[in-house]
């Protein structure tokens, strides 16, 4: 074979061999906080669209395990992961290398319910003396505690934890109170019954708050900037498209999850849900963003209720930086 066609032949076979490797993308791993649902649905969007491929990643969704996103980012097994709020600054407090870099709702979605058929309770101090039927977290009980004393009571409640079937005991009336998220056990009960009634967190002296975030820790921003931005980016554009064709949205999610038989009428009103109630978007237009406002008064509210505490398990005496606690800088900020 002459030079020439041979030289040919070698750079078309090195380019059959890389070409599949530029394909795969660097490779992204993000652990989810919970089973797939709606809050996670633009990062199955911004895969099955191919904004993640298009930015050069290869995004694995790693499927939820019984050990907490936190953990696995701040051990470096996952990139990325989904942290609630109260993990975040609870887990980042104690020392884990946890930081926040986009805000998956841009206020509370999580609410105090009871049944709409329990007449005694119209306002929250009637929570005196009642059941709650809870989680297990310190969080909840200074949550509670300040709801009801906002509203006058003396916050004296009976806990039962109960987990998940905290939900089923509501609805038999088994607890009189619990917490849950709209978007998602709230329009299950509008849709399944029974009725229920709720208290919004932040309308009762609870600040505010961004309730979910994608995380990763300092390590992986010190060695992958680029990436983490091209990462967060992607998502930023997978929730905006969400945003804009919600039906394909939730055929997306749905169809990525087919195991999980998921209702896709429910998955429909949930995310309904998410963009009507200006929480994927808010009312300002933001999508990501994380109020640095918000961040300070919700981390003072855990702060001054002796949530935060240290890798001892002792409660934190100095206030910590919380702008240390999450960052801005890898979203499209472009107009």
């Amino acid at each position: 074979m002459p030079i020439s066609r041979l030289m040919i032949a070698l750079g078309l076979a090195v380019s059959l061999v890389a070409t599949p490797a530029l394909a795969q993308g660097t490779p992204v791993s993000i652990a989810l906080d919970w089973t797939p649902n709606t809050n996670h649905i633009g990062l199955y969007v911004a895969k099955a669209k191919g904004f993640y491929e298009e930015a050069g990643l290869a995004v694995e969704i790693l499927p939820y395990t019984d050990t907490s996103a936190g953990t696995l980012v701040a051990n470096q097994v996952a990139d990325f992961g989904i942290l609630g709020s109260i993990g975040l600054f609870t887990q980042r407090t104690a020392g884990a290398d946890l930081v926040a870099t986009y805000a998956l709702v841009q206020t509370e979605t999580g609410r105090l319910v009871f049944n709409a058929a329990q007449q005694d309770i119209q306002s929250p101090r009637d929570l005196d003396g009642k059941i709650y039927g809870g989680f297990g977290s310190a969080w909840e009980s200074a949550l509670i505690d300040t709801i009801i004393r906002h509203d006058g009571g003396k916050g004296e409640f009976e806990t039962v934890t109960l987990g998940t079937s905290a939900y089923e005991a509501l609805a038999n009336g088994a607890v009189d109170f619990t917490l849950e998220v709209y978007t998602w056990e709230g329009i299950k009960a509008e849709r399944d019954g029974p009725a229920q009634r709720s208290f919004r967190y932040a309308d009762f002296g609870v600040p505010d708050q961004h309730t979910n975030f994608i995380s990763t820790s300092n390590a992986y921003l010190a060695r992958n900037a680029d990436t983490a931005k091209a990462f967060i980016t992607a998502s930023q554009r997978g929730y905006d498209y969400a945003i804009a064709h919600p039906d394909e949205a939730t055929d997306i999610l749905v169809a990525a999850n087919a195991d999980m038989l998921l209702d896709r009428d429910f998955v429909r009103a949930s995310l309904e849900a998410l963009i009507d109630g200006h929480y994927i978007r808010g009312k300002n237009g933001a999508i990501g963003t994380i109020d640095p406002a918000k961040m300070e008064a919700i981390g003072t509210f855990l702060f001054d209720a002796g949530i935060l505490k240290d890798g001892n398990g002792a409660p934190v005496t100095a206030k910590p930086d919380f702008t240390a606690y999450y960052s801005n800088d890898y979203l499209d900020t472009a107009p």
